[in-house]
């Protein structure tokens, strides 16, 4: 059984981006691991494993626009099921 289950990626579009700032908003306020925050301040990638994957959407959201959004379940793939 993983700890985290929900393998969590998307796009932030928006402006005056701080992948610093998003990397540690989300290590303080949102249960994970793995997480990466990469880009400039216009477009950040987020990847991320959690159990709460929609606050981690909701708090990105409040950041600027949204778009490919995968969250995919890490422990039904371990079973060889689809995610």
């Amino acid at each position: 059984m993983l700890e985290y289950r929900y393998d969590t990626q998307l796009l932030i579009e928006g402006e005056n981006l701080d992948e610093d700032e998003i990397d540690a908003y989300i290590k303080e306020n949102f249960k994970g691991d793995s997480l990466l925050a990469v880009g400039d301040e216009d477009l950040i990638k987020i990847h991320y494993h959690t159990n709460e994957p929609w606050k981690v959407l909701e708090y990105c959201a409040s950041l600027g626009e949204i778009y490919d959004i995968v969250v995919e379940n890490m422990d039904r793939q371990a079973r060889g099921l689809k995610g």
